[in-house]
């Protein structure tokens, strides 16, 4: 079993900046792939960013590219998602994710993930 914890979200301007952590327990994931998805109001879950077991490997959505930038720390089996220049429309709920491989964050499958945590509410006002 995976427990992972978010945190980070909060209420920021347009154009500000934010830092997402997920903590990662119950198992060592250093070979799985992590990512982030994230649930606006009204809407679908959807994928946002994925890391390979590495780190040498990522993908983004096209809504965040060249804004967000997803990294991991194996050694402290700690997700991050730095997230620049936001924007109203990024408003949602976000979710750490764990999948046994990097193809449900390429296909951006959110049935395909096989753990995820509790969110953290990410506010962008204009």
């Amino acid at each position: 079993q995976v427990q992972l914890v978010e945190s980070g979200g909060g209420l920021v301007q347009t154009g500000g900046s934010l830092r997402l952590s997920c903590a990662a327990s119950g198992r060592t994931l250093n070979t799985s792939a992590m990512g982030w998805l994230r649930q606006a109001p009204g809407k679908e879950r959807d994928v946002v960013a994925g890391v390979s077991w590495s780190g040498h490997t990522t993908s983004y959505a096209d809504s965040v590219k060249g804004r967000f930038a997803i990294s991991r720390d194996n050694a402290k089996n700690t997700l991050y998602l730095q997230m620049n220049s936001l924007k109203p429309e990024d408003t949602a709920v976000y979710y750490c994710a764990v999948a046994d491989s990097f193809q449900p964050f390429i296909a951006e499958d959110v049935a395909g993930m096989d753990y995820w945590g509790k969110g953290t509410l990410v506010t962008v006002s204009s």
